[in-house]
């Protein structure tokens, strides 16, 4: 085992990646995280093909299909004439990724697989309940001062805690972007939108006057259980938009039923699109929501997240364990900023306005380039690989 030692703040997903990836790399590793438990509310759940060949590097793909439900398709629908637009297939990809498919997995079951994994590593230490109240680096290392009055002293830090991230505000490093007026709630029910639908298990519903996002996720039980996203009004309050009598009006708008949803949790949250201004600040460096957030539709936050981890520890292991020149470690922001700038930022916001696009004219042009891009096999699969971020992580390679 090498000497080199990486501390990770936050175990979420990424930050539970880029402990794993580390430990897996050779690093002694320490993650810290403020909370006394993995976060088990319902949040990010897609992920892509380019990703899924990352979990497998890890080895947890298997554990992580099993936990989850393979989706190959996603479609795009007409909310108000309750009609297909476009259905995109990811079976186009097969030349392309060993994994031609979405997986359906809960953020916070990719945490406890990894967690469990890196319980395996002998030099690893997994602190919960142990939030960062400080930091100060030189040109050596980094020493974290956590809320018990213990530090903590690494070679390297790697700020994976959450849109709020304290790493970043010590550093005092901008969050620029801007935060979107409407809110997103989420309501997840028992009720099956694949048979009252017709749809598949990942749906986007455009509507000019109240958009819907409608996935499945397997659950904690394995039973299944759907997710529905809407947007609220911005001068909606937060009362309204989460009585039992709001969520029953949003999901019979979105699909009248002739009884009551089996509504079984409900989140509301704001939606932001920033990106940190630098990802590096000596020997600190941030990755997944602490460098970057953006609105949900695509599935993109966390799947690059992951690509953020795993590109970093490839970087520091180059410098730290193989003798690669310093310099290199530029190469991380480099990356990782204008690509989710162009492939993430970017596309989220193009995929928002598509599903709310108001103006009639304007509207109808969306859908129906949708549709040529669907009925055509090139467009098609071009689609998928930018949807998908093999683009993004094809992109990645060639910049040095």
């Amino acid at each position: 085992m090498s000497g080199a030692s990486v501390l990770v703040v936050g175990a979420g997903p990424v930050g539970v990646v880029a402990a794993l990836a580390a430990a897996q790399a050779g690093f002694r590793v320490t993650l810290c995280e403020a909370e006394t438990a993995i976060d088990s509310s319902p949040r990010a759940s897609t992920t892509h093909p380019s990703t899924l060949e990352l979990i497998d590097r890890l080895g947890l793909i298997e554990r992580f299909m099993e936990e989850g439900l393979v989706a190959r398709k996603f479609q795009f629908w007409d909310r108000p004439a309750r009609r297909l637009i476009a259905e995109f297939d990811h079976a186009a990809l097969a030349g392309e990724t060993r994994f031609p498919f979405v997986v359906q997995t809960e953020q916070h079951k990719l945490a406890r697989m990894g967690l469990d994994a890196l319980a395996r590593h002998s030099d690893t230490t997994v602190r919960f309940g142990a939030p960062l109240t400080g930091l100060v680096q030189d040109a050596d290392s980094v020493t974290a001062a956590l809320g018990d009055g213990e530090t903590v002293r690494a070679d390297w830090m790697i700020g994976a805690d959450g849109g709020r991230s304290t790493v970043r505000k010590l550093l005092e490093i901008e969050f620029e972007g801007y935060t979107w007026p409407e809110r997103f709630i989420v309501l997840t029910v028992l009720d099956d939108y694949a048979a009252l639908l017709g749809c598949c298990l990942r749906n986007y519903l455009a509507d000019p006057e109240e958009w819907t996002n409608l996935f499945k996720v397997a659950g904690d039980d394995g039973a299944g259980r759907w997710r529905a996203v809407f947007p609220t009004r911005p001068d909606e309050s937060d009362a309204d938009a989460l009585s039992d009598d709001g969520a029953e009006a949003r999901l019979q708008r979105a699909l009248p039923f002739d009884r009551r949803y089996r509504l079984v949790h409900r989140n509301l949250y704001k939606v932001h699109q920033r990106v940190a201004a630098r990802f590096r600040s000596g020997r600190v460096f941030l990755a997944g929501d602490a460098a970057h957030v953006n609105n949900p539709i695509g599935g993109l936050g966390l799947n690059f997240g992951i690509h953020d981890a795993l590109d970093l520890i490839d970087t520091l292991r180059a410098v730290a364990l193989e003798g690669a020149d310093a310099r290199l470690l530029d190469r991380y922001e480099r990356r990782r900023r204008p690509l989710n700038i162009e492939f993430v930022q970017l596309q989220t916001v193009a995929n928002k306005q598509r599903l709310e696009e108001k103006d009639p004219a304007a509207r109808r042009a969306r859908l129906d380039e949708l549709a040529a891009t669907a009925a055509y096999p090139r467009r098609h699969k071009q689609f998928l690989m930018r949807s998908s971020l093999i683009d993004a992580v094809r992109k990645a390679a060639t910049i040095d």
